[in-house]
């Protein structure tokens, strides 16, 4: 058992503790009737928890709100934030083990394509390693607000004016190809561009304009490791389905790294990251943009240690490295490729 005022381990017998002189009392009785539990609720700066009636440590799965102490029957509510509220430190299960398995992902990767055939056949191995790697998860809602050319109706635009203006052409020309021959194409040219530009040419003009809103929510990753900026993902989001309180007894055998990224600055980075990820999605929507504003709200962040497998060939001399999801087995990142 352990001291309800210190927290220290007790022989089961013991009637007081021999750390801070707390009298252990009816203990057993608490033991016997734990329908009489006790709740508390954990401050919000807690970094770990301890049962408020026997001392004894508590470790809740991920996302409880409500955890009854295996010592002493006594309840614990975490409010209405749950765990998630405690401990910011979570990690996801490693299910891409096997070496093999991990190539065979990153084959399927390099050979995709038909200029990008039996690449790495043809490509040397130099490294495969299997690695803990810290992120922060920052979350960040992103609202972008995009004026964008209509396409629909540019197009219309044009077909309509090109098609006046080669009518108004041919009858100014006369078929006198000779010296005007030349003025309905110039014509046209001139109304064409003018029309697509938005109000030039002939007649004037305005091109058609539309208003559109961009809203997305994001739980950014922002690699927490400083040597390993390289590999920093700029489209990519780990499912967090399966993550549960860091334990690093649960992946003996693999290293886990440390971070040197502070949450603040990560915050930072993921704004920014995501700020360019948006005009990215904006773009592949909206081929003629005219401006482009961004706001972003950005929440606490959250320190996630992810499985990852690094796999580095040399092919013809160029380096090309693989950074995969030991978790969901996707390729987050890749260079060289």
């Amino acid at each position: 058992m352990f001291c309800p005022k210190c927290g220290t381990q007790l022989p089961d017998e013991a009637a007081f503790c021999y750390k801070c002189g707390t009298r252990i009392g009816n203990y057993a009785q608490q033991q016997a009737s734990p329908s009489a539990t006790v709740r508390a609720f954990a401050p919000a700066s807690a970094t770990n928890l301890k049962c408020p009636s026997c001392g004894a440590p508590i470790t809740p799965r991920f996302g409880e709100m409500i955890i009854t102490c295996d010592y002493c029957g006594s309840g614990v509510s975490l409010g209405d934030d749950g765990w998630k509220s405690i401990q910011k430190h979570t990690m996801l299960p490693i299910t891409v083990l096997q070496q093999d398995s991990a190539l065979k992902i990153v084959h399927d990767m390099m050979d995709r394509g038909l200029l990008h055939r039996h690449v790495q056949e043809q490509s040397k191995l130099e490294d495969l390693n299997l690695a803990m790697v810290p992120y922060w998860l920052v979350p960040v809602s992103a609202r972008s607000t995009v004026v964008a050319a209509d396409m629909a109706a540019t197009a219309g635009q044009i077909a309509t004016t090109a098609a006046l203006a080669g009518i108004m052409g041919a009858a100014m020309s006369g078929g006198r190809r000779g010296y005007g021959g030349g003025g309905g194409g110039g014509l046209v040219t001139g109304m064409v561009l003018g029309t697509m530009m938005g109000g030039g040419g002939i007649g004037g003009g305005q091109g058609t304009k539309k208003t559109v809103q961009l809203d997305n929510n994001y739980n950014f990753p922002v690699v927490a490791l400083k040597a390993l900026t390289e590999y920093q993902p700029s489209n990519y989001e780990f499912n967090l389905d399966g993550r549960t309180l860091f334990d690093a007894k649960k992946v003996k055998g693999i290293k886990v790294l440390n971070g040197d990224v502070g949450e603040e600055v990560a915050k930072n980075q993921a704004k920014t990251l995501v700020d360019q990820l948006q005009s990215h999605r904006a773009h592949e929507q909206y081929h003629m943009i005219q401006s482009m504003t961004t706001d972003s709200d950005v929440g606490e962040a959250e320190l996630l240690h992810a499985p990852v497998w690094f796999v580095r060939y040399d092919h013809k001399g160029r380096k090309v490295i693989l950074v995969v999801d030991a978790n969901s087995g996707e390729v987050l990142n890749s260079i060289g490729l």
